[in-house]
């Protein structure tokens, strides 16, 4: 019992691997250029993939893969028609077609259309070959319709008008299909039927009158040309007369304007030379007064120079003569100087011996009268008043011979050279000239120089004649 269980379970493993694999075997992928319209009972379905760029077609589109169930499987069963996912092309070659007149005549024409439907296509037709079909009468019919309504030279003449009016004619029975062209349906060439010669003639007159117009407008074009030749000859004749004459009045206009420009040249020249004179005359003149202007200042400074020089040399002279004087005084001063100690000695020796006949004097008073010989003993005891009595009448003493000598060197000239260590004692020294001490050695410093030459002489330069006449005398 098992193994017939087994057995049985194994069958139905087979069983259902088979159908397995059958339902993969009936899945289907739809190519990239084709559409797969699938009707299942009532329903109708398409699948395929949809253009780039096209969202109306890609709304149509369930997929790009099904099952295909054999139609004879209830409700799984399904019918497939398969349709061109790309631009496809019907063309019409040797179409017998009649003009407005019942002219017969052959053309060719060309379409190229899409499916913008699938379902209303799928619809009307099973397989692509049928809707070809069907677009091939309908596209024949057309063009029949509408080239029965011209003339054939029309037709011949503006073949280009036709393509529209032909894909108008279409556009809605086509819509009824599902189908719509992708461009103008184009009549591509226009000929005779067999046996007929109908546009043969026509192109042969319309040749002939091609040629006639050719020939008329060579011809035309051949007088226009000769014409212009000779129009252009006369112009160019008169162009060259003209520009003869213009050369002819240039030349006469070149000559004048040589002759004035000659003239003018000359007349430059002659004024540049009398301009160049002047420039030279005044060169010559400025080189003059440079020349004067040199002179003078070389005359300046020849002057300055030897004035520079004699200043130099009386500035020399004059700092000689200062040296030469200052040493002079400086000679004369030691002189002086050596005169005046020397009467300073005899001056004080003269002084002691006018204090020793003071003093004698003053003995011979005090020894006359009793009461003052008491008085001089009382005061030989005091030795301050004795000294003070003794100064006194060196005072009045001096104050006689002070005024004696001031009384003859009163109109000398006298200079007085302080040579002591400063100022203060050197004015103390000169003061002391007048001082009766001062003045009696001044005198006997006078008389000293006196009994001298050299004295003389530099008594004489203080302008002291009193002297010199007593020195004579």
């Amino acid at each position: 019992m098992t193994y017939v269980v087994m057995g049985i379970c194994v069958v139905c493993a087979v069983v259902v691997i088979l159908i397995v694999r059958w339902i993969f075997s009936l899945r289907r992928v739809v190519p990239t250029n084709e559409v797969h319209i699938v009707r299942r009972g009532k329903n109708t379905m398409v699948y395929g993939t949809p253009a780039q760029g096209n969202p109306e077609q890609a709304k149509q589109f369930c997929g790009n893969s099904y099952y295909e169930f054999p139609i004879s499987i209830p409700y799984l069963g399904v019918t497939v028609t398969k349709m061109p996912l790309s631009i496809f092309g019907i063309d019409i070659n040797d179409y017998d077609a009649f003009d407005k007149e019942r002219v017969p005549f052959v053309v060719d024409i060309q379409s190229f259309f899409r499916i913008a439907d699938y379902e209303v296509a799928a619809s009307r037709i099973s397989q692509i070959g049928e809707l070809k079909a069907q677009l091939l009468s309908i596209v024949q019919g057309a063009v029949r319709s509408i080239l029965a309504k011209d003339f054939l030279n029309e037709i011949m003449g503006e073949r280009s008008k036709y393509g529209q009016q032909f894909t108008d004619e279409v556009k809605d029975e086509l819509k009824s299909w599902g189908v719509e062209t992708v461009k103008n349906i184009e009549l591509m060439d226009v000929r005779d039927a067999h046996g007929e010669e109908v546009i043969s003639n026509i192109m042969r007159k319309k040749k002939s009158e091609i040629e006639k117009e050719s020939r008329v407008a060579v011809a035309k074009n051949n007088q226009e040309a000769k014409e212009a030749e000779i129009e252009a000859q006369r112009q160019i004749d008169l162009k060259e007369q003209e520009a003869n004459q213009q050369v002819g009045l240039r030349k006469a206009e070149v000559a004048k304007e040589v002759g004035i420009a000659d003239e003018q040249s000359s007349q430059a020249v002659k004024e540049q030379a009398k301009l160049t004179k002047e420039k030279e005359m005044e060169v010559q003149r400025v080189e003059t007064v440079k020349r004067a202007e040199i002179e003078k200042e070389k005359t300046i400074i020849t002057a300055e120079a030897k004035k520079r020089e004699t200043e130099i040399n009386a500035d020399a002279a004059k700092a000689k003569a200062e040296r030469d004087a200052e040493a002079e005084l400086i000679m004369t001063t030691k002189k002086a100087e050596g005169s005046l100690i020397t009467a300073s000695k005899s001056a004080e020796g003269i002084k002691q011996e006018g204090d020793a006949k003071a003093s004698a004097e003053k003995q011979m008073q005090m020894a006359s009268v009793e009461a003052q010989l008491k008085l001089a003993s009382e005061i030989g005891t005091n030795e301050g008043y004795q000294s003070y009595l003794i100064q006194i009448r060196q005072i009045e003493a001096n104050e006689k011979v002070g005024l004696t000598q001031a009384e003859n060197i009163k109109g000398a000239d006298i200079k007085i050279i302080a040579g002591a260590g400063n100022v203060a004692e050197g004015v103390n020294g000169a003061v002391g000239l007048f001082s009766p001490k001062g003045g009696f050695n001044l005198a006997g410093m006078l008389e000293t120089l006196a009994t001298s030459e050299e004295g003389k002489a530099f008594l004489k330069k203080l302008g002291s004649g009193s002297v010199e006449k007593k020195s004579k005398s």
